[in-house]
């Protein structure tokens, strides 16, 4: 009894919470610092599981865990979690050892648990300080944090060497001082609107903005801002960036736009000069010779007339090539224009094939067309639709030395497909990739090299394209190939 008194008066002397556990935690002792820690009377905690009492919910596995460690060994500390009677939630320092007994009476464990919520708080408070300035310094961005009066509290290295200042240099100044003399009465007004209504800005929002050096320079900056709220107040926090390497590049690149928009201007103005001056004496040699090879001067000996054949083909030659230059010149300067109209898209095909079937005939092959009835009728422009028909049909002619072409078209989902199918040279899967290049020719298995500019199916995707539409190919190399032209039109 008299050490019972003894424990009971030391537990009541001690300033921290003090109370006795039985080894299955129910509360048999509590001190006075026990009841203004957790709020907890002696006659509201005697008698009760200390779980239940002042323990979470959440750290009930771990109170049991530590209460059958106390009763297997000696002494133990731990940190724990509490909850105090009004609910709230408290950090405390726990320390416990078991108590004699006398033979045969229950084992009993003494417990002082000190409230530690305050130190904790600023233990953490200087470690979070601590990581805060670590995750500044790796930002590669120079950081500074501003006051409601305009003055630096924090900046990070990076802004100190961005603006050309010495460890520390920037704490305190005005952070005016980081802009040129120009901005910082708008700068004024500007950062008391923002502590008035703050809000978050991020890098890039199209503000043109300068920051000055500490010897008097000037450099192109980009800023982002975000307000920040603490227990002292207000503050901006600000992320600035020297973007001089990206205007410089800026710069030499609309310098290369302008120079590229006047070499392209120039190539187009060429174009235009030289295939005028270029058709008018081929239209004057090509209509001489139809003069002639109609016999209206005289009569033609059988050489005259073959080698006026020849003018007259390598002149329509040399007509259509300059015609695809000055086509691709202007589609690829944007001024290329379209002329929709409704068209019978048969009828088209119908004037093309009967065009080019003396060619195919010359060469012994087949030239058929079918289209589907009734008349399928869609707006597009003639001109080009036309020009792109002539391309595939004439490649087809060209490429196939036996067999037989084959034209068709048919209706499709918002608009209309045309394939021209031959049992030509087939082009390999190589070729196929580069088929649509300017001035790509394909070589055939036998090492022949096609004929032509390379031109006729770069312009024909280009004019495909300007309508909405597309050119595909199906081909295996000795086995012919299937040109697919898919348009669009109401």
């Amino acid at each position: 009894m008299r050490e019972s008194a003894t424990l009971d008066a030391s537990i009541d002397d001690l300033p921290d919470a003090c109370f006795v556990l039985s080894s299955t935690g129910i509360v048999l002792q509590w001190n006075a610092g026990a009841e203004e820690v957790f709020g907890h009377s002696a006659a509201q905690a005697l008698g009760h599981d200390l779980i239940e009492l002042v323990v979470p919910d959440d750290q009930a596995g771990p109170q049991r865990a530590w209460l059958a460690t106390t009763l297997a060994g000696g002494p133990s500390t731990c940190e724990a979690v509490r909850r105090r009677r009004d609910g709230s939630l408290l950090c405390v320092d726990v320390t416990s050892r078991m108590l004699p007994a006398p033979p045969g009476q229950p084992a009993r464990i003494l417990v002082v648990e000190k409230d530690v919520t305050l130190i904790k708080v600023q233990r953490d408070a200087k470690l979070m300080e601590a990581r805060f300035r670590e995750l500044l310094e790796s930002t590669p961005d120079g950081i500074v944090m501003v006051n409601p009066t305009g003055h630096i509290v924090i900046a990070n290295s990076q802004a100190e060497r961005l603006f050309g200042y010495p460890p520390g240099g920037l704490r305190g100044r005005s952070v005016d001082q980081l802009l040129p003399e120009r901005y910082r009465h708008a700068h004024v007004a500007h950062r008391s609107q923002y502590f008035l209504q703050p809000r978050k800005r991020a890098m890039g929002s199209g503000l043109d903005l300068a920051g000055l050096r500490r010897d008097g320079t000037e450099f192109p900056i980009e800023i982002s801002l975000g307000p920040l709220r603490t227990e002292d107040g207000a503050f901006v926090m600000s992320a600035i960036r020297d973007i001089s390497e990206r205007k410089r590049f800026e710069r030499a690149l609309q310098e290369k736009n302008v120079e590229l928009a006047a070499a392209n201007e120039a190539k187009t103005r060429f174009l235009a000069n030289m295939s005028h001056e270029l058709r008018t004496p081929l239209n004057a040699i090509i209509g001489f010779t139809g003069t002639l090879l109609m016999r209206l001067p005289g009569p033609l000996t059988p050489d005259q007339e073959r080698q006026l054949r020849t003018v007259q083909a390598s002149g329509r030659h040399l007509l259509a090539l300059i015609n695809d230059l000055l086509d691709v010149a202007k589609i690829e300067a944007g001024k290329a224009q379209i002329h929709l109209e409704m068209l019978d898209v048969g009828a088209l095909l119908h004037e093309v094939v009967s065009t080019l079937h003396p060619q195919a005939v010359a060469k012994g092959l087949a030239l058929t067309l079918s289209v589907p009835e009734p008349a399928l009728q869609c707006e597009s422009d003639r001109r080009m639709l036309n020009q792109i028909v002539i391309n595939l049909i004439g490649n087809a002619i060209k490429f196939t030395d036996a067999g037989s072409i084959h034209v068709g078209l048919r209706a499709r989902a918002g608009g209309f497909e045309i394939e021209v199918t031959d049992t030509g040279i087939g082009i390999g899967t190589d070729d196929q990739a580069k088929l649509f290049g300017a001035f790509s020719r394909v070589v055939s298995s036998q090492g022949r090299v096609a004929e032509g500019t390379g031109l006729g199916l770069h312009l024909s995707q280009k004019l495909a394209a300007l309508l909405g539409g597309t050119i595909d190919v199906r081909s295996e190399a000795g086995r012919g190939s299937c040109f697919s032209l898919r348009v669009p039109g109401g």
